[in-house]
C-alpha cells in the first residue's frame, strides 16, 4: 500500500515540474516576442519625414528612401508623421511598404495622423506620439467632402483592422475610426467617427509611447542621436509631390490646352504657346520622377504634337485625329492612375472647349487656323455675282471686259458677269448681247453678228 502511494505522489510531482516548465518556457516566448523595442540597441536609425497630404508622390519618395536606408545597413526607421490623410491607393501601397521592410519601424506622430495616415502608422511595428498629437478619423471621403459609399468603407474598415491586428492592437479601435454606425460604449457615440489623442491612445494601445520630442523619443528607445540620418526628398521629389495631386495635374492639363487654345485663336509673341508647353513638361516632369511615366509615354505625346503640326499641311483630318488620339494616350498613361488621368483631361478638355469657345466669339480666327479657313467672301460691290438661275439676262447688250475664248468675263448693266460664246473668239471691248441662257450658263454673241 505504502508503495501504491509513493508511485501516486512521485506521478503527481512529475506532473507538477511538467506544467512549471511548460508555463516558464511559454512565458519566456512570449517575453522574447514582445521584447520592448527600447531594449534593443540600434546602430544605425533613418529618419525620414512623413508630412502634408498622402499622395503618390509621397509613395515614390518613400519607396525610395526605405531603399536607400537598407542599402545603407539601417536598423531602424522613424516615420516623423504630421499628416491630414489622403489617397486611400496611395496609403494602401505605403503602408505594404512599411509592413514589409526589412528593419523595424517607428512612426512617431508629433501633431497628426488621420485617415490615411492612421492606416500608414498602424502598419509600423510600434507608434509613439507627442502629447497634444492625435490618431484616427479614418472614414474614406469622396472629392465632394461626403463619405464614400458603403462598399469602399466596409473594404477601408477591414485593411484597418487587419493593420491593427498587426501588433496586437484591439480591432474595434480600427473600425470604430472608420465605421460611423459602430458604437463603442465609453469611447464612441454612434453617428461619430473615432479620433483618439495621445494620452487615450496610449490608454486604449493605440500608443507604445508618450514622449515630448525627437530628442524624447530617441532616448526612450535607447539611440544615439548621433546615429540618425535624415533621409530628405530631392527637389525633383518635391515637385513630384505637388504634380501627382489630382487637382494639381488637373490645373497643368487645363493651362496646357488652354494655352494651345490662345495660341490658335489669338496668339501674340508665342506666350499662351510657350505656357502650355512648360505646362505639358512640368506635367511629364513630375510623373517621371515619381516613377509614374516612361519615355514611352513622353514620345506618345510629342508624337502626337507633330501628327497634329502635320494635319497642317495635310488636310483631311486622319493625321490630326491619330495625333490627338496619341496626345490623350500620352497623357492619359503617364497618370498613376488611369481613372484619374481620364477623369483630370476630361476636366481640362472641357474648360479648353469653354474657352475656345468664348475666344472665338470674341476674337474669330487668328491664329495658324486662319490659313485653313475660308473667312473672306466677295460682296456684290465688288463685282462678284454668285451663280444662279440669270434667265433675266437674256437679249440684254453689255460689253466684254476680257477675250472670251469662248469663257470670259463681260458687264451688263454694271455687273461682272461669267459667260462664254457659242464656239467663236470675241476680243476685250467688244459690244455683246445675251443670246440664251442656261441654268447659270450665260451665252453672248458680238451685237454686229445679230442677223
Amino acid at each position: 500500500m505504502t508503495v501504491i502511494v509513493e508511485k501516486v505522489d512521485l506521478q503527481k510531482r512529475s506532473r507538477l515540474f511538467v506544467c512549471l516548465f511548460l508555463v516558464i518556457f511559454s512565458l519566456s516566448m512570449l517575453l522574447g516576442a514582445a521584447k520592448p523595442m527600447h531594449a534593443q540597441e540600434y546602430k544605425h536609425a533613418v529618419w525620414i519625414s512623413v508630412q502634408q497630404e498622402i499622395e503618390r508622390g509621397l509613395e515614390s519618395y518613400l519607396t525610395r528612401a526605405f531603399a536607400e536606408a537598407q542599402e545603407q545597413g539601417a536598423d531602424l526607421v522613424i516615420l516623423d508623421m504630421d499628416t491630414p490623410g489622403g489617397e486611400i491607393t496611395a496609403a494602401d501601397s505605403i503602408g505594404q511598404l512599411v509592413r514589409q521592410a526589412p528593419m523595424d519601424v517607428v512612426a512617431f506622430i508629433d501633431n497628426q495622423a488621420f485617415s490615411a495616415g492612421t492606416y500608414i502608422a498602424l502598419n509600423a511595428d510600434q507608434i509613439a506620439m507627442a502629447p497634444g498629437a492625435s490618431i484616427g478619423a479614418a472614414t474614406p471621403i469622396d472629392t465632394a467632402g461626403n463619405a464614400a459609399g458603403v462598399k469602399l468603407i466596409s473594404a477601408w474598415s477591414n485593411k484597418m483592422q487587419a493593420a491593427a491586428e498587426l501588433n496586437q492592437r484591439n480591432p474595434e479601435i480600427a473600425r470604430a475610426m472608420v465605421e460611423m454606425d459602430l458604437e463603442l460604449p465609453g469611447i464612441k457615440p454612434k453617428g461619430t467617427v473615432l479620433s483618439l489623442d495621445a494620452m487615450k491612445a496610449k490608454e486604449l494601445g493605440y500608443a507604445d509611447l508618450v514622449v515630448k520630442d525627437r530628442d524624447a523619443l530617441l532616448q526612450s528607445i535607447g539611440v544615439d542621436s548621433q546615429a540618425v540620418q535624415q533621409i530628405e526628398p530631392t527637389v525633383g521629389e518635391k515637385i513630384a509631390r505637388i504634380v501627382t495631386s489630382p487637382v494639381v495635374m488637373s490645373i497643368l492639363l487645363i493651362i496646357g490646352l488652354v494655352g494651345i487654345a490662345v495660341e490658335i485663336f489669338h496668339p501674340g509673341f508665342g506666350i499662351g504657346g510657350a505656357i502650355g508647353i512648360c505646362a505639358f513638361a512640368l506635367y511629364f516632369f513630375g510623373h517621371y520622377v515619381a516613377g509614374f511615366a516612361s519615355w514611352v509615354h513622353i514620345m506618345l505625346f510629342l508624337l502626337g504634337v507633330l501628327m497634329l503640326i502635320l494635319e497642317l499641311f495635310l488636310p483631311g483630318g486622319i493625321v490630326g485625329a491619330l495625333g490627338f488620339a496619341s496626345m490623350v494616350s500620352g497623357l492619359v498613361l503617364a497618370a498613376y492612375d488611369t481613372t484619374q488621368g481620364i477623369t483630370s483631361l476630361g476636366i481640362a478638355l472641357l474648360v479648353t472647349v469653354i474657352v475656345s469657345i468664348v475666344l472665338y466669339k470674341y476674337f474669330g480666327f487668328k491664329g495658324i487656323w486662319k490659313k485653313l479657313i475660308l473667312d473672306h467672301s466677295q460682296q456684290n460691290e465688288e463685282g462678284y455675282v454668285a451663280p444662279q438661275n440669270q434667265r433675266e439676262l437674256q437679249g440684254k447688250t453689255g460689253i466684254a471686259l476680257t477675250p472670251l475664248r469662248p469663257s470670259g468675263v463681260v458687264k451688263i448693266e454694271g455687273k461682272r458677269v461669267d459667260a462664254v460664246t457659242s464656239g467663236g473668239f470675241i476680243p476685250a471691248g467688244t459690244a455683246i448681247v445675251v443670246a440664251f441662257v442656261e441654268g447659270t450658263r450665260v451665252v453672248v454673241q458680238e451685237q454686229d453678228k445679230i442677223e
